[in-house]
């Protein structure tokens, strides 16, 4: 496999698991606005802010991997 194959697949996969990870806290949102009125505000809050904080991390790293620079060297001139 070539590097610009290999490459692309990698961001492929990448931009795979963003798109399920996104869905997963998705959903993580929606059962927590469900349980507000069970749990109270407040903890409800907290618990918003424990599952975002989880989610930037999660997907940050995954992010700036896809949006790094490809930096190339020059070809071999005569």
């Amino acid at each position: 496999m070539k590097k610009d194959d290999r490459r692309e697949a990698i961001k492929s996969q990448r931009e795979q698991l963003i798109h399920e990870l996104e869905t997963l806290y998705m959903a993580a949102f929606d059962r927590l606005g469900e349980l507000e009125g069970d749990i109270g505000e407040v903890k409800a809050a907290q618990f918003t802010q424990i599952i975002l904080n989880s989610k930037l991390a999660a997907l940050e790293p995954l992010q700036k991997e896809i949006e790094k620079p490809l930096i190339t060297t020059p070809a071999n001139q005569p």
